[in-house]
């Protein structure tokens, strides 16, 4: 071999590039890939210049891309590591996900019996939130509405006294003609003609027992019993404590000509609905043996029921014409 020849090919020898694993100076070999990276080969720089393809005149042919298999210089080699492999595997199994999603979804759905008792909560509250209206209508609205009925009916008595109407005689149904003062109980309260519940009592005002079959006294009348009814919960309750009311205590009917003033006597705790002998001229049960003048009080008992009846009776001590001026039951 001569000179020229021997200077070629060692030239050759010195710019052939690395074969891989080869190590082409002295220095640490570069660590293996961490699992999950990829490794990739990196695009031609000025540093890095693409290699040039061999001509004819080239005496040191390079081989290309094409020519080895590898892949070119503008293309990236990725290596996927095992996790990126377990996705792709997954991504192949597209059934088995939406299974899944459904399996999922199923749970997600609450069960017939979640759904009944929840239907069941929504019917317990809304029945409760009905009886708390309907406890607050009756305590509370009733009150206010009846206490405006009876100070309206009150105004229509007075104004009927003023124009000369209203004289002792026969009064339609649910018409007033008097007031009932019960002065230890702070109460005034019109009194009207029938115990109707709509068009007397829930209207907040007492009632006389003036029906056929039971009819009582008028006070004007020279004996007998005049006997009246009231509420004693809701709907103003005109007579919620008449069982406070002690031998002696006034209770007073004024009407356009008069004042009757008369003192409670007995009460009567309890008794049942259809007990109308307390309604009698000489009532039974009140400590009265001989006609009279008397007065009787009945209401529901006990307070929220109407399971029994409250009775008091008094019996006339004073009847006073109006144009005297008020009885000192009233001043005092």
């Amino acid at each position: 071999m001569d000179a020229a020849a021997y200077e070629a090919m060692y030239d050759h020898t010195q710019s052939m590039p690395a074969v891989s694993g080869e190590t082409v100076s002295l220095g640490a070999t570069a660590p293996p890939p961490v699992s999950g990276e990829t490794i990739g080969l990196r695009r031609p720089t000025a540093d890095n210049p693409r290699p040039r393809h061999h001509t004819a005149d080239d005496p040191h042919p390079r081989h290309t891309a094409a020519d080895t298999g590898r892949p070119r210089d503008d293309e990236t080699v990725g290596l996927r590591t095992s996790d990126t492999r377990r996705a792709a595997l997954k991504r192949q199994v597209p059934g088995l996900s939406r299974l899944e999603a459904r399996r999922a979804e199923r749970a997600k759905r609450p069960s017939p019996a979640v759904l009944a008792s929840r239907a069941l909560g929504e019917v317990f509250i809304t029945i409760g939130v009905l009886m708390l209206l309907f406890v607050t209508y009756q305590l509370w609205w009733t009150n206010i509405l009846a206490g405006q009925q009876a100070g309206a009916e009150r105004n229509k008595i007075e104004q009927n006294w003023a124009n000369g109407k209203g004289k002792p005689g026969a009064f339609e149904p649910g018409q007033g003609f008097a007031l009932m003062h019960i002065p230890k109980l702070d109460v005034v309260v019109p009194i009207a003609e029938g115990i109707s519940k709509p068009k007397v009592l829930d209207r907040g005002m007492v009632g006389h027992y003036g029906e056929e079959s039971i009819k009582t006294a008028m006070p004007e009348d020279k004996k007998g019993n005049f006997a009246v009814a009231g509420h004693r919960n809701t709907h103003g309750e005109p007579f919620r404590y008449i069982n406070k009311l002690e031998p002696g205590d006034p209770i007073v009917v004024e009407t356009q000509n008069t004042y009757y003033v008369y003192k409670m006597a007995s009460i009567l705790p309890q008794t049942t609905p259809d007990n109308v002998s307390v309604l009698n001229p000489v009532p039974k049960g009140s400590g009265f043996t001989k006609p009279g003048r008397y007065i009787t009080l009945t209401t529901c008992t006990p307070e929220f029921t109407s399971t029994y009846r409250m009775i008091v009776w008094g019996q006339l001590a004073e009847e006073r014409p109006r144009d005297k001026g008020k009885p000192s039951a009233l001043v005092e």
